[in-house]
């Protein structure tokens, strides 16, 4: 699997929802830079520029460090920034410190998740099942931070044994609202079912319909959705014709779209590479 695709997925994710969760003092600061990412095309000044409101974030913690708001809004734009470094031991620190302030925002505001990855699956899964609508935004930050820190770290048993309990977030999340986020939750459904072959676990039919719900409800903007569909699935089952279609939609489509730029932005570049480098898997 590739771990800077799902990274980038994360990516898309985190920046699905940024503006709903600052509460405080800060919000219009917070929401004009959750805009301005998530609509910038060229990576590069993101990369540039999200450093110096990270630390920013960091010190309005340190100066309220139960402010659930903001530790979600920290937990949304560190995790955003994992997606855009291409060293893996950042995005292992910043993946990290992401899921840390995810972690301290649910233990303030959402109790029942508080320390999930240590909780019994059953009783996990049990208290995820009495989630409700007022839950939901809150409980995304946490299941995009921990899916990032997953797959940062994907060499750590804990964390890919953790996969079960955030699909399970997820699904709960989808449960509630099925149009939640634009599409991203079924988006995460359609890679997590996508990792294995059938034959040893995997679900790829599910997980592509899964991708193709991701698809519909961004109104096709999303391009993600497709770079990552032909990744996972259509090279699973090796279809070769819906890879090359999907990978050529999101080559000529433009990158500019309502709250999906820097994501389609990368998309686009990965969508090139998978291109060129399956003249040798198929």
């Amino acid at each position: 699997m590739s771990k800077r695709l799902v990274l980038l997925l994360v990516l898309a994710a985190l920046l699905s929802g940024c503006a709903s969760l600052m509460r405080s003092a800060t919000e219009p600061l917070a929401d004009s830079l959750r805009i301005g990412i998530e609509n910038q095309t060229d990576p590069e000044i993101a990369r540039s520029g999200l450093p110096a409101y990270l630390m920013l974030l960091d010190g309005l913690i340190a100066k309220s460090p139960n402010d659930a708001n903001l530790l979600a809004t920290a937990a949304k734009l560190y995790g955003a920034y994992s997606a855009l470094v291409a060293d893996e031991a950042r995005q292992q620190t910043l993946a990290a410190t992401a899921f840390g302030y995810a972690e301290r925002a649910v233990c303030l505001n959402l109790k029942p998740l508080c320390q999930a990855p240590q909780q019994p699956f059953d009783q996990l899964t049990g208290r995820i099942a009495k989630l409700d609508q007022p839950a939901l935004g809150l409980a995304f930050v946490y299941a995009s931070a921990w899916a990032a820190l997953i797959q940062a770290d994907s060499g750590n048993f804990d964390n890919i044994a953790a996969v079960p309990k955030v699909s399970a977030l997820i699904e709960r999340i989808l449960a509630l609202d099925p149009k939640a986020e634009r599409g991203m939750p079924e988006l995460y459904l359609g890679v997590l079912n996508a990792l294995l072959p059938s034959a040893y676990g995997g679900k790829p039919e599910l997980a592509r319909a899964h991708f193709e719900r991701a698809i519909a409800l961004s109104d096709g903007q999303n391009l993600m959705a497709k770079t990552l569909y032909a990744q996972f699935y259509a090279r699973l089952v090796f279809n070769q014709e819906l890879h090359d279609r999907l990978l050529d939609e999101v080559i000529i489509a433009p990158a500019a779209a309502p709250g999906f730029g820097l994501s389609n932005a990368l998309a686009k570049s990965r969508a090139l590479e998978l291109r060129e480098s399956g003249k040798d898997y198929f």
